[in-house]
């Protein structure tokens, strides 16, 4: 299945005539409502087969999970027309995850950014960057803070269909709102801006500027950190609805331990190459995905592979599209030897070639 639909961030963009002048989205803005204040009389009950929940069991994990949900603003500045800076400010979310102020989000909300800001109730702080990792679409950052309240992880392999769900994020960059749901798929296979995931899926609401927020079960316990959903229609005939995706909470936990401890992602297999995908034919060459670019010192350029190579195979595997190729060599390790099959000059070539770490947050394969 592929996700056209990548971005929950809120991106706001301003031309500017000189560089002091920025976009500033005052916390005026954001309305917080403290679940803690509100009050029922009556506990509603759900029956979910054998299992009854009550309301106040999703209060409760509410008041657990809601102060470790946290809004994000990251300021880009790039050059426009004419010269002009242009500044672009997505508004996302993001999850506390120790005490003293490291935060991860998505990749997509903090990408690029020249400046990130992060509010906690109505307290602003500067955030640095700890690490990013664009094919997870997972990002760690830090602000400058004590004794913050933070998620407890769950194991998210132990997460069922039909278990609740609750989301809580900065939907509509208004401020910290909560939707709930159940778990409507585990394990789902997508395919966000070619990259190939394994997700959470969920019919809790989701909007813009939920990315990087949690997904937490009845427990308040954080399961996944939401970063997508299927919008609009797909076709003609049909419209998508309750579409929710979130990365599951087990990948996270491993994804921020290496940016925290490494800056990048350790032990992810690498030829050391640059990818472009042509979905049709043009100048001269095929559709197909071709080796636009060979890291010095890299297994590609140990084992002879060459510019403007089109890949169409793994081992066993066809190749026809970058998904196809970074999906099968996700399922290798470092060290492990395959067999890249090439169109070089007309001509298939077969050419062996052992894998090497990545040992930078980069987009080559």
């Amino acid at each position: 299945m592929k996700i056209s639909f990548k971005s929950l961030c809120i991106v706001f963009l301003v031309a500017l005539l000189g560089s002091g002048f920025g976009v500033y989205f005052g916390s005026s803005i954001y309305s917080s409502v403290n679940p803690s204040s509100t009050t029922s009389t009556v506990a509603q009950s759900v029956n979910y087969g054998e299992t009854t929940v009550k309301s106040s069991d999703i209060k409760s994990a509410v008041n657990k999970a809601y102060d470790t949900v946290v809004r994000i603003e990251a300021e880009t500045v790039t050059q426009g027309f004419f010269y002009q800076e242009e500044v672009s400010t997505s508004l996302g979310s993001g999850v506390v995850i120790s005490s003293d102020g490291y935060i991860v989000t998505n990749n997509h909300v903090i990408e690029g950014a020249s400046k990130v800001t992060v509010y906690i109730g109505d307290e602003a702080y500067d955030a640095t960057l700890v690490g990013t990792d664009e094919k997870s679409d997972i990002g760690v950052i830090k602000i400058d803070a004590t004794d913050l309240a933070y998620a407890t992880f769950a194991d998210s392999d132990l997460v069922e269909v039909g278990d609740d769900a609750i989301a809580i994020g900065n939907a509509l960059g208004s401020g910290i709102s909560v939707t709930n749901g159940i778990i409507s798929a585990t394990d789902k296979s997508v395919t966000i801006e070619n990259e190939p995931m394994r997700l959470l899926q969920t019919n809790a609401e989701i909007n813009s500027g939920n990315s990087g927020g949690g997904l937490f079960n009845i427990d308040g316990e954080l399961i996944g950190i939401v970063n997508a959903k299927t919008s609009s229609s797909i076709n003609s005939q049909a419209s998508v609805e309750g579409l929710g995706y979130a990365i599951p909470s087990n990948t996270v936990a491993n994804i921020i331990d290496d940016l925290m401890t490494n800056g990048y992602v350790k032990n992810r297999a690498t030829m050391g190459v640059t990818i472009t995908e042509l979905t049709q034919g043009m100048n001269g060459f095929e559709a197909g995905v071709y080796i636009t670019g060979i890291q010095e010192g890299s297994a590609a350029e140990a084992a002879g592979l060459e510019m403007y190579d089109r890949i169409i195979g793994i081992d066993d595997h066809e190749v026809s599209s970058y998904t196809d190729l970074s999906y099968y060599l996700g399922e290798y390790e470092v060290g492990d030897t395959i067999t890249l099959t090439v169109i070089r000059n007309n001509e298939e070539i077969n050419v062996s070639l052992t894998l090497m770490e990545n040992t930078a947050a980069t987009d080559s394969e």
